[in-house]
Parts: C-alpha cells; structure tokens; sequence
C-alpha cells in the first residue's frame, strides 16, 4: 500500500485524487502542513508515501513515472515528491524543516510539495527526476495557468508516450526495426491483464528449452520448429523489459531472472543444436563448446571494460572522440551496432541457419561472426585504453579483482610476491593463458599439461598481486576465461571418448553460471559472491590446475566420469547460492539494476 498526501486548498473539478488513486495511492488531505507532517508521521515506515499539491495539473503517466518508480528511494516531478522507506527519513527531515520555517500553516500560493524538494537538495539528497518529454506536470498560480496547462494536457496522448517510452532507448538494429514496432503492444496486452515481467520472463525461458528440444530432435521438421521458437522467444525477451518499463515493475530478482536467463536460454540452445547433429551421425559438440567459450569471453570483455572505466577520471581518448563523431552519422550507429553481434541479430542468425541449414554450419558461421565481433570490440577497447589517460579508482580495481575470481592458491603465492605495483597484470595472464592452452593443445592429457598449469598458476598469482590499476588491466578477467574455458575444451576433445565433451560442455557451462553471477553482483552494488564460495569452487587457478591433474592421472572415460561430477558440485553450490542471494536481495527491496545500457 502507498499513502498519498494531498497539501494545499483544493480545486474543483480536479482529477488528482482519482490520478492518484488509479496509480494505487490511499489518500489523505492535510489541512495545513502542520497537519502533512502528522499525517506522514502517521504512515507506517515500509511503505511509500507522497506528498502532492492538489492544484496539480499534467499527465497520469506523468505521476506515474514520478512516483511509483521502485528504483528510487527519492523522486520527484513539479507539485509532488514520493519517498520509499529508504528515503522516508530524508523526507520527514525535510518537511520539519519547512514547518518550522512556515510556523506549519497553509500555504495558499508556494507549493509545500515544491519546498520540500528543494529542501531535500539543500540536504544533499538524490531526488530522481524523470524525463516527462512531452508530458505535462505543472502546478498553476492561477486559474487562466490552469486552463492553459489542461490545454497543454490534452494535446498529448499520454498513453502513446507510455507505450513508446516502454521500448529501450538504445538497441539493435533487429530488436529496434523487428520486434520492438509490435512487442510493446503485446508487453501492453499483458500489463492490462496482471502479468509481471517475471511470468513473460519465464515464459520467454520455457520457450527456448522447447527450441532446444525441437533442435535435439535431429529432423528438419525440429529445426524449422527450433527456429520459430528460438525467435519468439526472444520476442518475449524483449517484451519482459518493455513490460516492465510500460508498468515501472522493476525489480532486484527481475533484472536478475533476465540476464540470467538469457544465458540458460542461448547456452541450452547450443546444446540443443549438439544434440540434433549426434541424432544425424554429426559430433558438434566442440563447435558448441567453442561457441559458448567465445560468447563468454566476449561479455567478460564488456564487463570488466565498463566496469574499470564507468568511474575513471580524465577518461576521454582520441579513439573515443571519433567513436562519438560516428555516433552523430546516423546509417553508421547501425552499422557498428549490427557488427557486434548484440543478441537480437545473434540470435535472428541463430534461428534462420538451424531452420535453413545443419547445426554445424549453423556453429561455423556463429563462431564466425562472434570471432569478428570479438576482435572488433576488443581491438577498439585497447586502442581507447592505450591512448586515454584514465586514473582508475580502488573499486574500479576491486570489481576486476572480483571478475578475475582467483582462488586461495593465487592468494597464497601473492604474499610472496612483494613490490611497487607493476604494469605487466595483462601480460603475465596472457602469458599464463598461453602455456595452458597451448600445451593442452600440444600434449593432450599428460603431466607435461599439469606442469603447464602449475606455471599457469604462478603467473595468475603475479596478474593479481597487485591492484588492477593499469591501462590494459581490465583484460586480466577475460584472459583467465579464456584460459580456463580453453584448456577444458582442448583436453576434453584430446580425451576423444564418448561423453567427454559433453561432460566439459556442462563444466564450462557451471562455472560460466558462477562468473556471470558475479557480474550481476557487482552491477548491482551487492559486491562479489562470499570469499567461502570462491574458494569452495577452487578459484580459476584451482580448476585449471585441477582439470589438468584429472586429465593426466585418469583414463580418458574415468577423465569424462570426473568433469560430470566436477560440473555437478559446482552447478549444486553456485546456483544453490545464487538463488538464495537474489532472493534474500529481493525481499530487502533492494534497488534493481538499470537496463538502459548496452544490448547483451
């Protein structure tokens, strides 16, 4: 429940109250701001309250977006403010102070709803202010303003600036020109009839497990199928985010299930596609092992990126400026945007060359096409890094320590490696990452493989002795991916025994799950996974190491034995503590992660 305010006289023929109470707002009037500030005390803590001045005038969608939004604790749009329960203090601060400054009697021309906003700045509060556009909130000094603003409000239809306000600001060129012109529409259909984001969600999950299924199936029938619903799938993809911007149903486990799931959705797909090309007498799964390898490592590069630059000072570049200058040509932002490979052209990819072609063109032109992508992004990345002069902050570093996952045998033999800090972080991972994968390449499972891994071990404990500070440093995650995922890969394929890639496809596919879990920890400000699962699971040293050890001192079936119990322990251990963190983040109310950024 939520309590709305109302302060100041009255207006006849207002719609305020019924605005209100549309948006789900238990009103009370106070007779004077003495009287507000009494009712407010008189608001249980856990729950929202407003104060609004009842001469407003503007649009519904207007108070909605200000608010009702659940992301921000304080929010405001002209003649009305909203707290949550992490801002009621703030605002029960705010409005004493302007009673004690007013002596709490009615102000007939000044708006209480206004002064207190500004009294919430002078404080030093974050007020979130949406951006209207072109909707109308306006509160009149006098009846011909009135008139005027009710005018304005009827020149707008603010039900069409909802439905294109619930589409995201920035996207792909597929998702943006296919799907998003008709899944607002349907997002709109399911807000009308009480569906939550979560539900299309899920709904969006259970349709890509079927595609994969229909994929396993091995027949062209299954293909066609698998790609119809690979599609509509991502439809309601798209349409969860619009849902949940058309009805500003955010949440922490919402923008959780989201990213999660996308991963499940696509990765699962892949083995789908594995699946169907064994049925034929095709053995894919390397190529969809690969895929899943190179996908990851790709989203690694775009976290640790943006997570070591999104608070860096002096951070501009010259590759930067034209990357900006591209930006202002309008046919090449599609063009740069369609290369990338964002997951609406990935997955519309996906889906025409299973339903056209065989699941090993289908791999060999996704690797493809993600390998470009991958070199494109990563190439542009380093170029800024090495011609900007960035000064990274200590979290900066922390987030890339927490993305780097090392584990208590890097932290060990980092207390022997003492000394200034050193600019070689990137360079001894890729050094390390090299010799594993390389010799896993050269060797197959041996002991020589094992000796590989320990020096791997070594220069992992070296990239991270250290603050991750320098201008290439935000590489050392992705690189240890690439290492681990690699190495796993290679020595499953070397193995060349039934159910051997199958088994790393499910261990790659497990501590994927853990990686990306900590992505989404640190976008949402909830820090890394505990230090008691990082080291439950080995840290990436530890499992590298381990895997080698495993490869080299087992036989090929007992080595393919061992990665499905190793995939099953962690995928138990890690998910079972994902799920309990997001949903313990959930029901504290803690505020969900924007979704406004790149297109996964």
């Amino acid at each position: 429940m939520s309590t709305a305010i109302l302060t100041g006289q009255p207006v006849p023929g207002s719609s305020i109250e019924a605005d209100l109470r549309s948006l789900g707002f238990d009103i009370r009037t106070a007779t004077d701001a003495a009287d507000a500030e009494t009712l407010l005390a008189a608001v249980p803590a856990d729950q929202r309250v407003a104060v609004v001045d009842t001469r407003f005038v503007g649009h519904t969608h207007a108070l909605r977006l200000g608010l009702t939004d659940p992301r921000f604790p304080l929010a405001a749009v002209p003649g009305a403010v909203t707290a949550q329960p992490a801002g009621r203090q703030a605002l029960t601060r705010a409005m004493a102070r302007e009673n004690s400054t007013s002596g709490g009697t009615a102000l007939a021309v000044d708006s209480l709803a206004v002064r207190i906003v500004t009294a919430l700045d002078a404080d030093g509060g974050e007020v979130h202010r949406p951006e209207l556009g072109s909707l109308v909130a306006v509160v009149p000094a006098d009846p011909q303003a009135r008139n005027e603003a009710r005018q304005a409000v009827g020149a707008v239809d603010d039900e069409a600036v909802r439905l294109k306000s619930a589409v995201k600001a920035r996207d792909g060129f597929f998702t943006t020109f296919c799907i998003s012109p008709y899944s607002r529409y349907l997002a709109r259909w399911c807000a009308r009839r009480g569906l939550t984001p979560n539900q299309v969600t899920t709904a969006s999950l259970i349709t890509a497990l079927i595609a994969a299924g229909c994929a396993a199936t091995g027949t062209r029938g299954g293909y066609i199928a698998a790609g119809l619903l690979l599609l509509f799938s991502f439809v309601l993809d798209c349409t969860d985010g619009q849902l949940a911007r058309y009805s500003l149903q955010y949440s922490t486990l919402g923008a959780w299930l989201d990213a999660t799931f996308d991963r499940a959705k696509e990765y699962a797909y892949y083995a789908g596609l594995a699946l169907g090309a064994a049925r034929g007498g095709d053995d894919v799964w390397a190529l969809a092992l690969g895929a899943m390898v190179l996908q990851t490592c790709r989203h690694v590069v775009d976290f640790s990126f943006n997570e070591a630059n999104h608070d860096a000072t002096a951070n501009t570049s010259p590759t930067a400026a034209l990357s900006g200058k591209l930006d202002s040509v309008g046919w090449t932002v599609w063009v740069r945007r369609m290369i990338v490979l964002p997951i609406g052209e990935r997955w519309a990819m996906i889906a025409v060359l299973t339903a056209a072609t065989t699941p090993r063109i289908t791999f060999y032109v996704l690797l493809v096409g993600c390998a470009f992508a991958a070199t494109y992004t990563t190439a542009g990345r380093v170029l800024r890094s090495l011609t900007r002069k960035a000064r990274r902050t200590d979290r900066a570093a922390q987030a890339l320590a927490d993305l780097a996952d090392s584990g208590p045998l890097a932290a060990a033999l980092a207390r022997f490696l003492p000394g200034a800090a050193r600019p070689t972080a990137a360079l001894s991972a890729a050094a390390g990452a090299v010799l594993v994968t390389l010799g896993a390449w050269m060797w197959g499972p041996s002991w020589w493989v094992v000796l590989m891994a320990g020096a791997y071990v070594l220069l992992s404990a070296e990239a991270v002795a250290r603050p991750l500070k320098g201008a290439l440093d935000w590489l050392v995650p992705p690189v240890f991916r690439a290492a681990e995922y690699g190495m796993v890969l290679i020595l499953a394929a070397k193995a060349d025994v039934n159910g051997a890639l199958p088994a790393a496809f499910g261990l790659v596919a497990a501590v994927a799950y853990h990686h990306y879990d900590t992505v989404y920890r640190i976008r949402g400000n909830a820090g890394a996974p505990p230090a008691w699962l990082v080291r439950a699971v080995g840290g990436q040293e530890g499992r590298t190491l381990l895997v080698a050890v495993l490869a080299a001192a087992l036989t090929a079936r007992q080595f393919t034995v061992a990665l499905t119990v190793l995939a099953v322990a962690i995928a138990l251990v890690v998910v079972a503590e994902s799920i309990r963190f997001w949903v313990a983040a959930h029901r504290a109310g803690a505020p969900s992660v924007h979704d406004e950024g790149e297109p996964a």
